[in-house]
């Protein structure tokens, strides 16, 4: 099937090429778009359209003067979880901090709901995605901490995404924690677990591997056991890190070559140099510092230091629990230093470059056909217009989801 979507006012394509505006962008004024098969086909001109729509059984799209914008690529999201941490978020607000150790309320409640219960949840929040613009998405696990569950959630995930990250070492499972014989080693002991019999149930639905390498999670000698592993079973390594202070999980990303470390809020001149010298993408997940209090992330230190950066939701019940990549938008421009067309860049090829993907994140011939037609006539609309639900259509591998 084919379409044409003619009278593009502002056509952003990631693709800069002589005689567009907006430098990264890419941007066409006055453009069209032909899809054909799912993918992307010819982009150019609005005057150039009308050869293309001859073609029989091409559907007609009329932008109205609107702007068409890549599909949103969220490179991090954990969206496989029974109950919710309503109180805690409303404990926090009233001035208690945010604690790793939250996650087992999650654990508890995720190990009680069945499938079927996940799975409907689970596409509900594909739906929410969708509606907000994002094509692209990556889902962990994490929240099952035994094989069994663990096993469930990388498998449910893989139902709605090829982008899933085996995170068994989010935290340590309170039976671990809790049991007298473990003592001190009780972390010890739960990542010869997770390194083991966890890794070989999960691998074969994963893609990447995970670790949360923070205090009151796991130490960059555990963590670096952890992606090594993975690494070994042959996933993709990414890492949370530097979410509450300076640790060494920015320079484990690098030195492992990892794909994506995710969090970075707070960094030290060395992990800046580090992630400037490697090709570890810093992704910034200003929903949790919205939903938590914590400082956000200095995104115009790293744009300054050559780092490339990506936007996520980190969509979660805990620390931030939205799937919409245009507040993430919002945030970023209004709190963390960064232009629009920055955050916009972030927020889709500096997605897929976190998630090492060359099909998505752009609007350009051979490309997945994700598109999202904006309500506005610009892309600065997004963080203009903060809240305001300004996504009129999107289109996934050419087929309209939203």
């Amino acid at each position: 099937m084919s379409i044409l979507i003619t009278n593009i006012g502002e056509l952003v394509t990631n693709d800069p090429a002589p005689g567009r505006d907006g430098g990264p962008l890419g941007i066409i004024r006055d453009a069209a778009v032909l899809v054909d098969d799912g993918l992307v086909s010819w982009v150019g001109s609005g005057g150039d359209a009308a050869a293309h729509a001859e073609a029989s059984g091409t559907e007609l799209v009329d932008a109205g003067g609107r702007a068409l914008i890549p599909g949103f690529v969220d490179t991090h999201t954990h969206l496989v979880f029974g109950g919710d941490r309503a109180e805690e978020f409303a404990a926090r607000m009233a001035g208690r901090p945010y604690e790793a150790g939250g996650i087992r309320s999650t654990v508890a409640a995720t190990r009680a709901a069945g499938d079927d219960e996940l799975r409907a949840r689970l596409a509900g929040f594909v739906a929410e995605l969708h509606a907000q613009g994002t094509t692209t998405f990556e889902i962990k696990s994490g929240y099952g901490l035994s094989v069994r569950d663990e096993e469930r959630l990388v498998r449910l995930a893989r139902e709605v995404t090829d982008e899933v990250t085996f995170l068994g070492a989010h935290v340590v499972p309170f039976e671990y924690r809790e049991d007298p014989a473990l003592g001190d080693g009780a972390a010890d002991a739960y990542v010869d677990l997770v390194v083991g019999e966890m890794l070989t149930a999960c691998a074969p639905h994963a893609r990447w591997i995970d670790a949360f390498c923070e205090r009151g999670a796991f130490t960059p000698e555990q963590s670096r056991r952890v992606l090594e592993a993975g690494a070994a079973a042959g996933l993709g390594v990414r890492v949370h890190g530097n979410q509450l202070g300076e640790g060494g999980g920015v320079r484990l990303a690098v030195e492992l070559g990892a794909a994506s470390v995710d969090h970075c809020t707070y960094l030290s001149d060395a992990d800046v140099a580090a992630l400037a010298a490697g090709d570890t993408v810093a992704t910034l997940l200003p929903g949790v510092e919205f939903s938590t209090r914590q400082p956000y992330p200095d995104a115009r230190r790293l744009l300054a230091a050559g780092v490339t950066v990506a936007l996520a939701s980190d969509c979660n019940p805990g620390s931030s629990f939205t799937s919409s990549m245009p507040f993430c938008i919002a945030v970023a421009v209004r709190d963390m230093g960064m232009t629009p067309a920055e955050a916009l860049w972030a927020s889709t090829a500096g997605g897929a470059a976190a998630l090492r993907r060359t099909d998505v994140g752009a609007i350009r011939p051979g490309a997945r056909a994700d598109l999202v037609l904006l309500d506005a006539p610009s892309h600065v609309h997004l963080a203009y217009r903060p809240g305001v639900p300004l996504v009129a259509r999107t289109w996934k591998d050419g087929a309209l989801v939203a």
